[in-house]
């Protein structure tokens, strides 16, 4: 029997080695237990944070010893972790980490999996990190880390694709197989678009069984989800697999009208994928039309369980064992009169009659009843939601830009301005803080992208903003930020190039008594310098 979902298996555990073996790695050392570190969580928390800053260096090509390694574990346990460790200490977990978790001290690693088209197991190399020799500017030779293939697909597969996208993604990548004629890899594609609606299928099913159990555990913010899911899909599905369905049967027929004695086996493998493809693409339209009926179902459900509950409210209820148990058992005589009880269970209902009279009275009383009844019912007006959001998100990004136009106002003045030159304005005037602290999430998040860019070439960036066609992302981005900035203050001409570093040799800027909504909260930064090329340097 042949198993086409079996297809690649190989790779797939390749996929899932990468996750296995480094779990494993950790957990089989006990050398953690030596820096204070018990549980598995706090291993995986320190092997990812430090696989994120190889990550972070070998994108921006610069070197990364393990003395840098060493300065970011001691920054980040300062800041977060407080462990109980001192600069020595911090060097050698860092060296136990690279070398002997992520490294393997040197010798190589395999996961054994499984390919079933040649029914073996395949050993599966593979290297986290790997490591060169470089020179320093006084001539020492020291070893820089930088992260693999397999490290950088080990965290790229930890930030999943919002479910929303994953269709839209796979169904891209389907097209440009399919015009560039890999039938074989279109084949896989559209495989995978038929699970995820499957998958979408399922999703609603489960959701309505938890309805049907209890509408009450069921919360407003999944059911929105899943129906925003629901809507995505319906939307960009049926005219879109329709015409890939339509072009797909015009290649078979080309295929078709050629002289089959004469194929060569790539010709034939070719008809098949095509043909597999076109049946795929059937079903993928069968499924959207079991979302678009199960989306209904489900929403008619909901709002039948919902006005069940409602309903149940106003039920009189009553203790059956005191009310009807108990009597019965202290005086057994009233059985006798049990059938008065049960008489009228057994008594037809009357059959109903049409009375012309009736049917030509006013029904203004029923109208104003159904418009109660209407009125009582919540309705989701998903406009009015979208619209609340991006109000929402328009007054956060209004925070983030007055609190960067503080710092450009005071740099085109001066070509040089600290986060201390900042914080003394704002001791005179405290209406200054307000601005520059909106929150604390939001001062940290644009202090880190400021040290991360660490040089604004505007120039460049409009540049780069001319030549590609950006869609909005919906969060924080320093550079489109800033170029917004200076547009609104074309007098602002001077500022062309800024460099962004630390002052790490002066004291550190604290912010105290802070008010937010959990409580005061204070602040400790580091000193950060912005300066125009060529402004003064103190």
């Amino acid at each position: 029997m042949k198993y086409d979902f079996l297809k690649n298996f190989p790779e797939r555990m390749k996929r899932v080695g990468l996750y296995a073996l480094l779990m494993t790695n950790s957990a089989q050392k006990f050398t953690w237990k030596d820096f204070g570190i018990e549980s598995s969580d706090q291993q995986l928390v320190l092997l990812f944070a430090i696989l994120l800053f190889l990550m972070e260096q070998s994108l921006k090509e610069e070197p990364c010893t393990m003395d840098d390694v060493a300065t970011f574990v001691m920054g980040l346990n300062d800041t977060s972790l407080h462990l109980p460790l001192s600069n020595e200490e911090s060097y050698n977990l860092s060296s136990f980490v690279v070398n002997t978790i992520l490294s393997n001290d040197g010798s190589p690693m395999f996961f054994q999996g499984f390919d079933f088209a040649k029914n073996e197991t395949v050993p599966i190399r593979i290297s986290y990190i790997a490591n060169r020799i470089i020179y320093t500017d006084a001539g020492e030779r020291r070893t820089s880390y930088y992260l693999t293939d397999d490290g950088y697909n080990l965290l790229l597969g930890t930030l999943e694709v919002e479910n929303n996208l994953k269709l839209s993604i796979h169904e891209m990548i389907f097209q440009l197989h399919l015009e560039k004629q890999s039938y074989d890899k279109a084949l896989d594609d559209v495989r995978n678009i038929f699970n995820l609606m499957r998958i979408q299928v399922q999703k609603i099913q489960e959701a309505m069984v938890r309805i049907k159990r209890n509408a009450l555990d069921y919360e407003i913010a999944e059911y929105r989800k899943i129906l925003e899911e629901d809507l995505d899909t319906i939307d960009s599905t049926k005219q879109k697999f329709e015409g890939y369905r339509k072009n797909v049967q015009a290649r078979e027929q080309e295929f078709r009208s050629m002289d089959a004695v004469h194929f060569t086996k790539a010709e034939e493998d070719k008809l098949r994928d095509l043909q597999e493809i076109e049946s795929y693409l059937s079903r993928a339209i069968d499924e959207y039309q079991r979302i678009l009926s199960s989306h209904f179902d489900m929403r008619a459900l909901y709002d039948s369980e919902l006005e069940k509950i409602s309903d149940m409210a106003a039920v009189q209820r009553f203790p059956l064992r005191s009310a009807l148990f108990e009597k019965v058992l202290n005086d057994p005589g009233i059985l006798e009169d049990l059938d008065h009880v049960l008489f009228p269970l057994f008594v037809k209902d009357p059959e109903r009659m049409f009375n012309i009279n009736r049917a030509l009275e006013p029904q203004s009383v029923l109208e104003e009843e159904q418009e109660e009844g209407e009125a009582d019912t919540d309705v989701f007006d998903e406009e009015a939601w979208k619209r609340e959001q991006e109000e929402a998100h328009r007054k956060k990004m209004a925070l983030y830009e007055n609190c960067l136009t503080l710092f450009f106002d005071l740099l085109q003045e001066t070509g040089r301005v600290t986060l201390h030159d900042i914080w003394k304005r704002a001791q005179e005037d405290t209406s200054l803080l307000d601005i520059l602290i909106p929150t604390p999430e939001i001062f940290k998040e644009i202090m880190v992208e400021l040290l991360k860019s660490e040089t604004l070439d505007i120039d460049a960036l409009e540049k780069e903003r001319a030549m590609y066609i950006q869609e909005e992302s919906g969060s924080f981005e320093l550079s489109l930020m800033v170029l917004q900035i200076l547009e609104k203050h074309p007098d602002w001409n001077r500022i062309h190039q800024v460099e962004i570093y630390r002052l790490d040799q002066y004291t550190p800027v604290v912010f105290y008594d802070l008010q937010t909504p959990e409580g005061p909260r204070t602040i400790r930064c580091t000193n950060v310098c912005l300066k125009l090329s060529g402004g003064k340097e103190s």
